[in-house]
This record gives structure tokens, sequence and C-alpha cells, in this order.
């Protein structure tokens, strides 16, 4: 049966009626996360990283001739390596997921084991020796936690790499590889701050390399050239620091891709390659249902302008805002924003009208499985209404329902035939918000929607329509589990607020033909135009008294 599964969803893969993925049952995905939280499964990680990070700094003491032995290096290594998961566990309050560990310290593991490997080469070649401390890769694993899962976790691991790492440096070059991996990878986390483009990691292994190069100097593993074989030397050397660093970038931005995909992070990089409009389902979008795709343009620049005030990830609120409403194109006219002269609602009883509406969110989980979206966007398209209720429909039952029990009462109706108006049938099947993106994504999308109702808007409208909003979106705890605090909600306000005044602002009524021609003849004849009165008419209602008088005395003038 397996086998037929897999062959079926191959040929619906293939017709673009699937994803070719298995969905997961909630059995599975309660195992994976069970896994991914185990307190047990973390502890053998842990063991895993002091036992192999142990066996490097044995094998390169031993046989070597150090000042300590390979058991004291051993018990040194163990006693470090412990100290700093400790601090690790501490710092993430014990509830990191093991994923994000068995990312972290492998690739510790495997910045140490490089260490080791040019190490073991350097000693069995004097010419290599010379200059072997500028050819260790100092930025690849702060580069790889710096960008994947941000700066804290690129300066721990900087620690580790620079403590554990001087073990394994070359022999006699313990202190010179400490600063020079401590500076480098201060370095390279610094300059990843926001990496949007993978020119950026080019640029800081460059950097990398320039500060190799200079300590280098500092520390006379380089020498300044006094002949043209010093000067050929100073060229192999300049080469390898910065070399070495520049191609450590270049593999890093290679399995960028492969280890967010195995890991279940997605970096700023995707996130920008993902908002490109040219995506398939947006551009089903735009010729199905130009209402919605205006609509979720004008979310995503709300959800981002808010995002950049709260510090939450604005790229990826941009590019969630695009595929939120991507269930619509199932049923584009449903929605009012997509609607013609004719309302299809109109022929349907408002629970039928409500399930069509409330269905676009599972129709959106469904699109976005089968084209292959990313899982934070299927997150957010599941959870931007929350449970929250479908207001309009809901009372238009009740008044149908009230009605319907008046008729009753006169006999006109049987009781026992009115349906019944449960309010359960009326909300979204949810959850809530559960990420900061996702709670301002909610918002912006009951704003903009709202927006759209202000006549003649106005800062004071518009500021008292968000505030009212985001206030009844509180009030019914649709923001409790998104992690965003009253003082963050705040900033939210005043961000879609100052965003809405910028885009509903109105414009000058400039005078048509006819109006020219008319302005020009009341010129000659010594009378302000149009466009002069439109200016005079603000300033006669802020003076009506004295301006009153005027006008009467000129009505009785003509008049007579």
């Amino acid at each position: 049966m397996g086998v037929f599964d897999i062959l079926k969803r191959r040929q619906l893969a293939q017709k673009g009626m699937s994803s070719g993925k298995k969905r997961r049952t909630q059995g599975e995905r309660a195992v994976v996360g069970s896994i991914d939280r185990s307190i047990f499964f973390r502890v053998l990680l842990y063991l895993l990283f002091i036992i192999v990070s142990s066996v490097l700094v044995f094998t390169s003491v031993n046989g070597d001739e150090r000042l300590m032995s390979p058991i004291s290096a051993v018990l040194i290594n163990v006693l470090m390596a412990s100290g700093l998961i400790a601090l690790f566990d501490i710092q993430h309050l014990h509830r990191v997921r093991n994923g994000r560990v068995s990312l972290v310290f492998g690739s510790i593991l495997l910045h140490l084991a490089v260490i080791y490997f040019v190490s073991i080469f350097a000693q069995g070649i004097e010419s290599v020796m010379s200059y072997a401390l500028l050819l260790l890769p100092f930025a690849f694993a702060p580069l790889v936690n710096s960008v994947l899962l941000g700066r804290l976790s690129g300066m721990f691991t900087t620690y580790v790499v620079t403590m554990l790492g001087s073990m394994l440096a070359p022999s006699g070059y313990a202190m010179q590889y400490m600063v020079l991996s401590l500076i480098t990878g201060v370095a390279v986390v610094i300059l990843t701050k926001r990496v949007r483009r993978r020119s950026s990691l080019l640029r800081a292994g460059l950097y990398a390399g320039v500060v190799v190069l200079v300590l280098g100097v500092i520390f006379e593993l380089i020498q300044i050239p006094v002949d043209s074989m010093a000067f050929q030397e100073l060229i192999k050397q300049s080469l390898g620091a910065l070399g070495v660093s520049l191609l450590i970038a270049m593999i890093v931005s290679g399995i960028l891709p492969a280890l967010e995909s195995v890991f279940g992070i997605t970096t700023d990089i995707s996130w920008l390659e993902m908002s490109d409009l040219n995506h398939r389902l947006l551009r089903r979008m735009q010729l199905e249902a130009p209402g919605t795709f205006h609509h979720s343009l004008i979310v995503a620049s709300l959800a981002e302008a808010a995002a950049e005030e709260v510090g939450a990830n604005a790229t990826m609120c941009r590019v969630c805002a695009y595929f939120h409403d991507i269930g619509k194109l199932k049923k584009p006219t449903y929605f009012i924003e997509n609607q013609g002269e004719e309302n299809p609602h109109d022929s349907l009883t408002p629970s039928m009208s409500a399930l069509i509406i409330i269905a676009h969110a599972k129709d959106g989980v469904d699109l976005a499985i089968k084209n292959k979206l990313n899982p934070v966007i299927i997150d957010v398209i599941r959870e931007h209404h929350g449970d929250s209720l479908v207001y309009y429909f809901y009372h238009k039952a009740r008044e149908s329902r009230r009605d319907a029990e008046m008729k009753a009462g006169k006999g006109l109706e049987n009781v026992e035939d009115l349906p019944d108006v449960d309010e359960k049938n009326f909300r979204y099947a949810g959850p809530r918000p559960r990420t900061p993106e996702s709670g301002i994504i909610s918002l912006a999308d009951c704003v903009e929607s709202a927006s759209r109702s202000l006549t003649k808007p106005t800062p004071a409208k518009i500021s008292a329509l968000v505030d009212d909003i985001v206030n009844k979106r509180i009030a019914e705890g649709q923001m409790d589990d998104c992690g965003l605090t009253l003082k963050d909600l705040k900033r939210v306000r005043e961000s879609f607020s100052k965003t809405l005044r910028s885009m509903l602002h109105s414009r000058i009524d400039y005078p048509k033909e006819e109006d020219r021609k008319n302005d020009a003849e009341l010129r000659m004849a010594g009378r302000p135009s149009s466009l002069q009165r439109k200016i005079e008419d603000p300033l006669e209602k802020r003076k009506p008294g004295k301006h009153t008088v005027k006008q009467t005395v000129k009505v009785a003038k003509s008049v007579k």
C-alpha cells in the first residue's frame, strides 16, 4: 500500500493537484514535537559534543610536545565544554529546541575538526608551518550560527570555538589563535546583523580576511618584505588569509538553503527571495482576485512598517501578508473586494455565507501546501483570523431568527422550523496568532478592511478606527498568545495610523476644461475664480459672523 500511495501522490504532483508530500498526522506531529523538546535527547546531544571534542583534543595532544599530558588536556576540555553548555542552556531558559542545539554544536564540532586537520597537516610540512594559523577557518561556525540563529548564537559560538579551539591550534600559537578567533568572530557577527543578500556574506568574509591579515602583521605571523623572496612570501600569506575567509563565506552561502531546509529555519535572504510578486499564486490573484491582491499589498505595507517599530521580522511580515488570503482564490466573487454589481450572498442564508467566508483560511492552507510554501506562511494563513466571529453574518442570522420568531408569534410560521443560530458556526477554526509577526498581520488585515468604510477620512477618524479595532481584538483575547506587549501594541497602533494617513490622504480637485473657461471669464470680469472661492470658503467658515454679513449685503445688492 505504501508504494502505491507514493506512486499516486507522484502522479497527482505531476498534474499539479498535489505537493507530492504526505501530510503528517496529529500523532506524527506530536512525536516530532516531543523529540524536538525532549530533555533526554538534549542531554545526549550535549554528551556527544563533549565526547567528540575530547577525542579531538586527546589525539591532538597525544605525542605532541605540550606543557600538559593528554589526560589533563581532556579534563580541561570537559570542564570548559560543560561550563559553556550550562551557559548556553541557561541563556535559553532551558527551553531551547533540540534542532537548534544540533545546529549550534554540530557547526562548532565541524569548526573544531577543521582546525584539528589543518594543524595536523601543517605539522608535517615545514613550508606551511610558518603561516598555518592563517589558514584556519576562524569565520565558519560564527558566520553560520549568526546568519541562521541570530547574533546572540553567533557570539556564543565565537566564545566556544575560541576557548576549545585553543587546545587544537598549531603548537606554540595558542594565544595568537585565541585573539585571532575572538576578534574575527566578533567582526563577523557584527557584519551579519541583518543579512538580506548573499553578497553580504561575501562582504563579511572579505572583512574577516582583512582582520586576520592585520592581526597577522601585528603578531608577526606575516613578515614585512625586505627583498623579492620575502615579498613573494607576503603575497602567499596574504592570499591565504583572505582566500580562506572568502572561501568560507562562499561555502556558507552555498550550504545555507540546505541548512534552512534541514533545521526548519528561514533567513532574511530566503524571505527576500520569496517576496517576488511573480509567484504563480500571486499572479493568479492579480488576474482572478484583483481586489484581494490589492488588499494584500496594503496589509503587507502596514505590517512591515509596524514590525520595524516593534523589532519583529519585517521582511517575514511582508511576505506572509502577500499570501495570507490566497484561500479566496477558490471563490473570489464571494468576497466584497472582488465583487461587481451582483452580490452572490444575496441568494444565500447567513449560515451558508459564513461557512464560505470561514472556509477561505482552510482553502488557503491547502493551496499553500500544494504549492510548497514556507511553513511559517501556512501558520499565518491559519492564524490570521484566530477564532474570531464573522460579525456581519452572525448578526444577520440573529435578525433573521428574530423576524422568524415574530412571524411564529403571529402564527405565520412553526416555531420548530426556525433555524438555530449557534455562535460556534460563525467562528473561524483558529488557532489564535502565536508569533509577533502573525499578530501584526492579523491586526493589519482587520484595520485595512475597516479603513475602506471611512468616508472623508481625517487623521482623527483614522486614529479612532485603529484604536477601536486593536482594543477590540485585545478584549476578545486574540492577541494573548502572540507575544506582543501592550507597549508593542501601542507602537503598532501608531504605525498603522501613520501609514493609513499617508495612504488615505486627500488631493486637490483640479478644475476641468469648462471650469477653466469660466474662471477666465470671471477673472476678466474682476470676480474670483472657482479655485479662489474653494480656498476662501474655509476662511469664511472660520469667521461666520463677519462673512455672513458681507454675503448678505452682496445678495441684497444683487437682488436690487
